[in-house]
Parts: structure tokens; C-alpha cells; sequence
């Protein structure tokens, strides 16, 4: 490390598009370090937010965004502390990925060479290449600044190490995926290793839609080792200083703080203060639940119970124990009125059509109070129901957002008996207390059932969840054929079955609510794009 240049990692969560907000909180944390250190680093894009997305393509917001620029840099340039920030920018008519050192007003401007085009991030469609940057001269050093995907291959830092870089410095918009910390690691050993440099890794945190920046911005010394490291899915301005490490939680306390944080952040950023959701006295919606308590407070979560004729007493009394142990609002709206208008309407309504008009009943509920009290609608189905089409459109599947969207029931179940012995540092939730209950035992561990008929179990329709998800992980995860899958000990029969349920539930999806991104093949609209009508 340069041991006479003082830096500052500022990892912190900016709002797409909000440029004068993001100016202003990047100024107050500039004026509170003014002469303390040498040079303030932040995240990729903190100044607009990211990623931009098609907002990117209005004159207007890029005009607003340089003009921003040069006048926070003409402000500012009496400041003895300089700031790496960066927002995109237009080079001769193209637009690019920029970075910008700002030190007494003058503007030095790094453009991203290489861009994403994979995954949720299709950067190459927006975007220009820019070219191999040079390093940066800095009060006598030479700073070899790369943007994010310039850092996933060799070229840009071997560049830069022939040019004399002393130090890497990459500011990232890299999201939260399951092991990406991990990777993220194990890739900036390789640039070190190749180049002999240090790197210090500044990555943005918060939710952006169905995406979650986790942080854990780190240095890398130049023998490969992580000696300064920043807290996880929290914001966090320290001085760079080698011994100062957080350590990233691991995978399942990691993905429960992903969803809390991507559900806090898309109801406040969408304007939103308040969250409603039925509560069935299932462990979907109890886990939901207990994330929205912990996101939002329990004050600012409503649950709804919405019983038929076919739910049970056990049912009724879960749901009502959970509500009173996370100390969040609850009323009983039964269904059985609803449902008795819909069958004198509609001759012979039975079977799966009469399962489905009570879920039907159920989201025209919610989404009826939602209207009404200005509440968000959380749906609270998981990833097995969404990859089955094991759901029902207009009906459990309404909602404005989803935070399970991504998880599949298996990981429900684990995070649920997580979530009763551990509570994350920034939940706003109930304690765990003493006997791990705070999730009642009998939601647990009762067979899963949607109660839309007597007796009624999921396994009636669907496989053992665990042998499902094995199978789901390896045919959307894996991309794995079903002969392969066959090979490898599962039955024919059932991996056709699920195979044929996967992909007919395709048009369903596609009218889903988003949700937390938590795996390389979220069913978001952005990591896999499955045609609707395919006969492969």
C-alpha cells in the first residue's frame, strides 16, 4: 500500500436517477473528510445510481448529469481532498461508463473499457467501449484506476502495470449473487498476482429493483492477501487502513440480509412507507412476514388473514401467533362471501377452477386494501411454486414485489429456522427469544398445503420439495439437459414431469412481481430469457 497517500472507501447507496440527492449526500460526506485524507473513493456510478438501464437514452438526463458534474467539480474546488465518483458521460457523441477524479476542480475522466453483456447487466447495448485508460498521476503517484468488468480480465490491469501503476482501484456496481463474494476474491488474486499490485475493491450497496449491491468493498495487498475489508449490506465510510476487516457472512445469513435489504430499499426508493400481505399460517408468508418486520418495522407491516371453509384451526392460530410475536397489525377477512357470489356467477365452478378462484378471492382482497390504505402488497410465493406453476395468476401471485421470488422452498425452510436463532444487526424485527420460536415450531413443521381443498397437500401435485429443487437447481441453475439429470439417479417419469411443468409455466412468469435476484438464474427479467411458446 502507498503508505503516504490517505484513501477513503465510501461505500455508499445512491437512488437511480436521483442526481441532485446523490450529489448532495456525496458533498456532505466530502465537506465531513475535507482535509482529513488524500482522496475519497466511491462506488461505480454513485452519482446517478445504477444500473441505468434505457434512462440512459434521454438527452435530457445526460445533459443534467454533466452539467451536475462540472458544477459540483467548480464548487468544490477549493477542497483540499480529492473524490473518485462516477456517472455516465458523452466522449465526441458516444456515451460511456465513466469514472471521474475530481481535485480542485479539474475533472479527470476514466472511461470503462470493457463492458458486461451477460447475466442482469447488458452494458455492450448502451454503452461504448472505452479505450485501455492510463494510470492517473495523483500528488506524485500513479493510480491505475479500471471500472468494474475491466477488472474481471487481464488486460486492463496488465495495462496499467505497464504503465507504472503502483496501486488498482476499482469502483464496482457488483451484485449480490449466492458464492459471488467469493469469486470477486478469487478474481482480484489473479490481477494481483499477475501484476504485484495492490487493489482496493469499492463496491456500491442497496437494493435497485431486483438487485442488491451487498458491499464488502476490501483491499488486496500485493501478496494476495484481503487486509482491509468493509461490512456487508451496510453502509460504511472508513479510512483505508490495513487490519481493519469485517467479515462476509455466510451463504444463508448473507442471502436473509440480501432480501431484507432489497425489500427495505424498493418500498422506501418507490416512495412507499407501509406493507401489507396475507398471512396463511404457512412458513411462505411467515417468512415473508418476518422479513418485512425486519426491513420495515413491525409497525409498518399489515398481515391479513383470509380463511375459507377449508382452512384449518391450526392455520388461523400460527398465523395469529406469528402476527402477536412480531408485533405487526393483523385482521380476519374470510373469503367465504366472495366465494359464494363467485359460485351462484359461475355454473359448475369446481375442481382446479374453484382452488383457483379462492386464491383469485384472496389477491382481489388484497389488492382491494392495498388500494385503500396506500399499503405495498408483498406476494409471498417461492421459487419451486414459480418454476412449477404451482401458482396462481391474479390470485397468490399478486403483488408489487416478492421476496422469495428467488429462493426456493428448501432455502425457506432453512432461513426460517435461521431467522428463529439469529437476528442481522440492522433488522428492524422482533428478537429471536430464548426457545428459537419466534417463527411458531408447528408453521415449520406441518406438510406445506394450499388448503383449497379438503386434505390437500402440495406433495399431492408436486415431488418431496427436496427432490424437486434438486432437480429445478440442475434444469435452471445448471442449464442441465434430462438425460443428464436422468443419468444421475432420478427417475424418467419425474424428470419429464418437472421438466414439462418448468417450461409450461413460462407465460406465468412473465406476469410475475419482481423480486430479490439471489442466484445466476433469478426469474427476474434480466438473468434467463426463456421464450413463452417453445417446443424444445
Amino acid at each position: 500500500m502507498l503508505q503516504n497517500l490517505k484513501l477513503v472507501v465510501a461505500q455508499i447507496n445512491p437512488v437511480v436517477g436521483d442526481i441532485s440527492g446523490n450529489r448532495r449526500r456525496i458533498e456532505r460526506i466530502w465537506k465531513n473528510l475535507e482535509g482529513t485524507c488524500d482522496l475519497i473513493v466511491f462506488p461505480e456510478m454513485v452519482y446517478t445510481g445504477y444500473p441505468l438501464e434505457d434512462l440512459v437514452f434521454r438527452e435530457r438526463f445526460i445533459k443534467d448529469v454533466r452539467e451536475s458534474i462540472e458544477d459540483f467539480a467548480a464548487h468544490n474546488k477549493e477542497k483540499e481532498t480529492a473524490v473518485l465518483i462516477g456517472a455516465p458521460w458523452k466522449v465526441d457523441g458516444q456515451l460511456y461508463n465513466a469514472a471521474f477524479l475530481i481535485e480542485k476542480g479539474h475533472i479527470h475522466v476514466i472511461l470503462k473499457c470493457d463492458l458486461p453483456n451477460d447475466g442482469v447487466f447488458d452494458e455492450a447495448r448502451i454503452f461504448a467501449n472505452g479505450p485501455l485508460p492510463e494510470p492517473v498521476m495523483f500528488r506524485g503517484h500513479k493510480l491505475g484506476i479500471m471500472i468494474c468488468q475491466d477488472f474481471w480480465a487481464p488486460k486492463v490491469a496488465k495495462h496499467l502495470r505497464q504503465e507504472g501503476a503502483e496501486i488498482l482501484i476499482v469502483p464496482n456496481g457488483s451484485t449480490f449473487e449466492t458464492e459471488k463474494y467469493h469469486i470477486r476474491v478469487n478474481e482480484a488474486s489473479k490481477r494481483v498476482r499477475e501484476t504485484r499490485l495492490p487493489l482496493l475493491y469499492v463496491n456500491l450497496i442497496g437494493g435497485q429493483d431486483e438487485l442488491v449491491f451487498d458491499g464488502a468493498s476490501f483491499l488486496m495487498s500485493s501478496s494476495g492477501e484481503v487486509v482491509y475489508q468493509l461490512k456487508a449490506f451496510e453502509e460504511e465510510i472508513a479510512p483505508v487502513v490495513s487490519g481493519d476487516l469485517d467479515v462476509y457472512p455466510e451463504t444463508n445469513k448473507a442471502m436473509y440480509q440480501a432480501v431484507v435489504l432489497g425489500l427495505r430499499d424498493y418500498v422506501l426508493k418507490s416512495g412507499f412507507q407501509t406493507v401489507l400481505l396475507g398471512l396463511s399460517g404457512g412458513i411462505d408468508s411467515a417468512l415473508t412476514a418476518v422479513i418485512a418486520a425486519d426491513a420495515l418495522g413491525p409497525e409498518n407491516v399489515h398481515a391479513v388473514l383470509l380463511p375459507s371453509r377449508f382452512t384449518s384451526d391450526a392455520s388461523n392460530e400460527d398465523a395469529i401467533q406469528l402476527a402477536e410475536n412480531l408485533g405487526i397489525s393483523y385482521e380476519a377477512i374470510p373469503i367465504a362471501p366472495a366465494m359464494a357470489a363467485f359460485e351462484e356467477m359461475i355454473d359448475g365452478l369446481d375442481g382446479l377452477a374453484h382452488e383457483n378462484m379462492q386464491a383469485r378471492a384472496r389477491g382481489l382482497t388484497l389488492m382491494s386494501l392495498s388500494n385503500k390504505t396506500g399499503a405495498l402488497l408483498l406476494s409471498t410465493g417461492n421459487k419451486s411454486e414459480l418454476a412449477a406453476g404451482y401458482a396462481t395468476l391474479y390470485g397468490d401471485m399478486c403483488g408489487a414485489f416478492n421476496p422469495l421470488k428467488d429462493m426456493y422452498k428448501t432455502k425457506v425452510f432453512q432461513l426460517a429456522l435461521l431467522r428463529n436463532l439469529w437476528k442481522p444487526d440492522l433488522a428492524f424485527g422482533a428478537e429471536t427469544g430464548q426457545d428459537g420460536s419466534l417463527i411458531p415450531e408447528r408453521i415449520i413443521v406441518r406438510p406445506p398445503t394450499a388448503e383449497l381443498r379438503e386434505n390437500q397437500k402440495d406433495e399431492d401435485s408436486l415431488p418431496p420439495y427436496d427432490v424437486l429443487d434438486q432437480i429445478l437447481e440442475r434444469m435452471i441453475e445448471g442449464e442441465d439437459g434430462q438425460e443428464d439429470i436422468i443419468n444421475d439417479g432420478f427417475q424418467r417419469a419425474l424428470v419429464q414431469k418437472v421438466y414439462k411443468m418448468l417450461h409450461g409455466a413460462e407465460y406465468k412468469r412473465r406476469q410475475a412481481c419482481p423480486g430479490v435476484n439471489l442466484t445466476t438464474k433469478s426469474f427476474g427479467g434480466r438473468s434467463r430469457r426463456y421464450p413463452i411458446v417453445n417446443r424444445y
